[in-house]
């Protein structure tokens, strides 16, 4: 009975040596992997740190010194994966490796993310603000809204790809999703295709006067443009009124821009004169009224010229070229007012209409 206890201990007991002779090595192993990415990761930050130090004096290293904190954070993704790789391969168990790997397509989304959004700034800082164009701005920043959030999911849809998960049905359930959103919120979708293609179009950019067509009655009919988003886009009358106008209710109307090519515009002002007046004498004298704006150019020439003939007045038009298009009213004003005063002075008649009554008394 002793003996064969005594054989029963002696093979439990080489059989747990035998274990842990083969446990040991591979303890060893990952032991040393993790030790040496940690002495690795320090090795590299004190080297960084220092590097950072002397090619500091560089302005484009001043101005982009994100790019280290980027740098840092690729080379960490990169020692997790060398060491992820070799602790799989070392142990291989499958569904170890199927995690491992998707949870590294996520990690590795994030660097890809700050490094787009780098991009995207340096484009910014140095190409689109040179242009002259502000909707290039409003682009650049639904660009860095929407950046995130496509790389995240694609990363996700590899992930679940990597781990076996078939991701066909779930692309159809969203797209069969996305349908009926699309049919419950189709005014918002047609509002926000509508501001991409504003943003596209360019009919009017922001700082730009533009006619309006909703202005409430007896306002401002016109106005400038102060913020054109994906929904609605807004703009403040000249009586400092701000309209938010439905982007697709924008795309369906003619827009009248008076700011789009140069701030330079023709007025049209109407000045009627009686039947009586002498014609030539009448556009000379409000040809040197209109000498008398500032703001208006003389080249291209100020003209004069008659419209038609009205029921009781010669129709004549005004018509001169300002430097500025926010001063149309102001020139209609200036010259209305100017243009009486001189006719006065010089017995030129604004007609008003006239009726003659007759009365005959029958005996």
């Amino acid at each position: 009975m002793l003996d064969y206890l005594k054989h029963l201990y002696e093979g439990i007991s080489s059989g747990i040596l035998s274990k842990w002779v083969a446990v040991y090595p591979v303890l060893g192993k990952v032991g040393l992997v993790l030790l040496g990415a940690l002495l690795g990761w320090v090795i590299f930050k004190r080297s960084m740190k220092r590097v950072r130090k002397r090619i500091q004096k560089y302005e484009f290293v001043r101005i982009n010194d994100q790019i280290f904190d980027l740098i840092q954070r690729a080379v960490g993704y990169a020692l997790v994966f060398l060491c992820g790789i070799y602790l799989v391969n070392l142990f291989r168990i499958p569904i170890l490796e199927k995690v491992f790997y998707a949870a590294l397509i996520i990690l590795l989304a994030v660097p890809v993310k700050d490094f787009t959004l780098l991009v995207l700034g340096y484009l910014k800082e140095n190409v689109i603000k040179k242009s002259k164009t502000k909707i290039d701005d409003i682009a650049f920043d639904l660009l860095n809204k929407f950046s995130g959030v496509i790389i995240f999911a694609v990363a996700i849809l590899l992930a679940l790809d990597v781990l076996g998960i078939n991701v066909v049905p779930l692309v159809a359930g969203a797209g069969i999703a996305g349908i009926a959103v699309g049919f419950a919120a189709k005014d918002t979708l047609s509002n926000l295709i509508a501001g991409i293609l504003l943003i596209i179009d360019r009919p009017f950019e922001i700082g730009d006067r533009i006619e309006l067509w909703s202005a409430p009655q007896g306002s401002a009919t016109w106005g400038d443009v102060i913020d054109i988003g994906l929904r609605a886009t807004k703009i403040r009358t000249t009586d400092n009124i701000v309209i938010i106008i439905p982007n697709n209710e924008i795309m369906m109307r003619d827009i009248v821009n008076y700011t789009t090519i140069s701030s330079d515009i023709r007025v049209r002002i109407p000045i009627g004169v009686s039947y009586d007046t002498d014609i030539k004498k009448a556009k000379s004298v409000i040809l040197e009224v209109a000498k008398t704006a500032e703001w208006v150019l003389k080249d291209p020439p100020s003209r004069v010229v008659v419209r038609q003939f009205g029921e009781s007045s010669v129709d004549l038009q005004l018509r001169v070229w300002i430097k500025d298009a926010r001063r149309r009213m102001d020139t209609i004003s200036y010259m209305t007012d100017k243009v009486k005063e001189a006719f006065d002075r010089e017995g030129i008649e604004i007609p008003y209409p006239k009726r003659d009554i007759t009365i005959t008394q029958k005996a």
